[in-house]
């Protein structure tokens, strides 16, 4: 069960390989988390995040998930709710895609959206009922910055990030009052993998940053957490400008 201040002692991460989860799984454990499920295709590296897991004490399983597979979601995931209860799962898998590549391969920008968005669909749903079944639990998706307007950067990974940000919040309504807490994380530009090679937009942040904001957001029960919390004021200016205008800027 969660302590009184919103930690998870048991905790589901959908995206095992993620940098932005992992560093939110190692502070989770550093403060009060035991039992760790890390989902996510069977792979090297989700073996190596499991073992580097389990250094830092916590007792850590891998579970078979692929995001492109909705079909096999709910059998995958429910062996994992049938070990006992999970206090919080962790929606952190997706993909940013290449923008220029996407637009030309219809096939590749699918993927991207099969990926962020309907894969993110049956997924939450799936941990959503599960959490609501035993009555408790936390789920925090990982959301984007990205989805609150769409650029002509990235405007198809930003669609995507746009129909996760929605669905994330209406599900959060829909589970209100029945001890389920949903939590949409917010991030600008994080240094990861995903992001190397690409500019730096402003307001750069790491996957340690937005592990702070996450146990924060925890601890007070939000109900969406931007990191850096400046972005917030940044994008709803964004939000509002004139699509004429906003098409002028180098973004």
């Amino acid at each position: 069960m969660k302590d009184a201040f919103g930690l998870p002692q048991s905790l589901l991460v959908l995206g095992g390989t993620s940098e932005i989860a992992l560093a939110v799984t190692r502070r989770l454990i550093a403060r009060r988390t035991r039992t760790v499920w890390l989902a996510g295709r069977p792979s090297p590296g989700l073996d190596e995040a499991a073992g580097q897991l389990r250094a830092l004490g916590a007792e850590v399983h891998t579970v078979d998930f692929d995001a492109l597979d909705p079909a096999g979601h709910e059998d995958a995931l429910g062996k994992v709710f049938a070990e006992g209860d999970v206090d919080m799962v962790l929606l952190a898998f997706g993909m940013l895609g290449d923008q220029a590549r996407d637009e030309r391969d219809p096939g590749a920008a699918v993927r991207v959206a099969q990926t962020n968005y309907t894969g993110a669909v049956s997924a939450g749903l799936v941990c959503a009922g599960a959490l609501q079944a035993q009555g408790h639990g936390s789920l925090v998706v990982l959301s984007s910055v990205a989805g609150e307007r769409a650029r002509r950067a990235n405007f198809i990974y930003g669609s995507s990030k746009a129909g996760l940000d929605a669905f994330a919040q209406g599900l959060g309504d829909a589970l209100y009052g029945t001890g389920v807490h949903v939590m949409v994380v917010r991030p600008g530009f994080v240094r990861t993998r995903m992001t190397a090679g690409l500019p730096e937009a402003p307001l750069a942040t790491t996957p340690e940053a937005v592990a702070t904001a996450v146990e924060l957001g925890l601890r007070r029960r939000s109900e969406t957490v931007w990191v850096p919390g400046a972005l917030r004021v940044v994008m709803s200016a964004l939000r509002h400008l004139p699509r004429g205008v906003f098409r002028r800027l180098p973004v």
